[in-house]
């Protein structure tokens, strides 16, 4: 039996639109965590470190981490990442950040650069699949 819900935890940034922040997908033994793409927001909606992408990778980072913990799940559940960059020369210092969270096996992932995001001073936007074993 599948069984899917829709989460946005209060231990993280609440969506900036219309969206959940997480789809649950629970499958027999192993549950998907599908993460809505984040930019750098705080708990009050307010965009984190404009114009310094390592601080607003860190912001993103931690806010995946809190959408992951909430569902019982660690950074090394991440079976794949996709980043959007404003600026793909902008990867040195995103993958610096990004290195210091995927500390394990490393996720499948797609990096690529777009024309601007839907904040205009968000530099980068990342989204996540989590794949979580059930005891």
């Amino acid at each position: 039996m599948t069984i899917l819900t829709f989460d946005n935890p209060d231990t993280a940034p609440a969506p900036a639109g219309p969206y959940s922040n997480v789809a649950r997908i629970d499958l027999r033994g192993t549950t998907l965590l599908v993460l809505a793409g984040q930019i750098a927001l705080d708990d009050e909606g307010n965009l984190v470190g404009e114009g310094d992408i390592a601080a607003q990778s860190r912001q993103i980072f931690d806010n995946i981490g809190a959408l992951l913990a909430a569902h019982d799940a660690t950074f090394g559940d991440i079976v794949n990442i996709r980043t959007f960059l404003t600026d793909i020369n902008l990867i040195p210092e995103y993958g610096a950040v990004r290195k210091t969270y995927l500390t394990g096996p490393l996720p499948t992932s797609t990096t690529v650069e777009v024309s601007k995001l839907f904040r205009p001073e968000a530099l980068l936007e990342v989204e996540v699949m989590a794949a979580v074993q059930q005891p």
